[in-house]
């Protein structure tokens, strides 16, 4: 079982930037893919990056490319998402994701966290 902790989020202008951090408990850690979702009001959830378990494959969805950027310590079982020139439509709850495969992929994650709050002011 692992078990993820989100923090970093806030209110920022935009233009700004914010760092998401996930901890993560749990031995198997190292071979899970990661990845951060998010879901803004009335709107479904939406796969936003992910990184494969030994951090050799990123991915991002079209919205976020060239402004966020994610990466892992499978020493200190963390995952963060370094985020830049946010936007307002950036706005939303961020959720770190767990998968039991090596692999990233969009959708069929194992293990979540309980999600930090990101406002992006205009």
């Amino acid at each position: 079982q692992v078990q993820l902790v989100e923090s970093g989020g806030g209110w920022v202008q935009a233009g700004g930037s914010l760092r998401l951090s996930c901890a993560a408990s749990g031995r198997a850690f190292s071979s899970y893919a990661m990845a951060w979702f998010r879901q803004a009001p009335g709107k479904k959830r939406e796969f936003v990056a992910g990184i494969s378990a030994a951090s050799l494959s990123t991915y991002y969805t079209d919205s976020v490319k060239g402004r966020f950027t994610i990466s892992r310590d499978n020493v200190k079982n963390t995952v963060t998402l370094q985020m830049n020139s946010l936007k307002p439509a950036d706005t939303a709850v961020y959720y770190c994701a767990g998968r039991r495969s090596s692999q990233v992929g969009l959708d069929e994650y194992d293990y979540w966290g309980q999600g930090t709050q990101v406002t992006v002011s205009s």
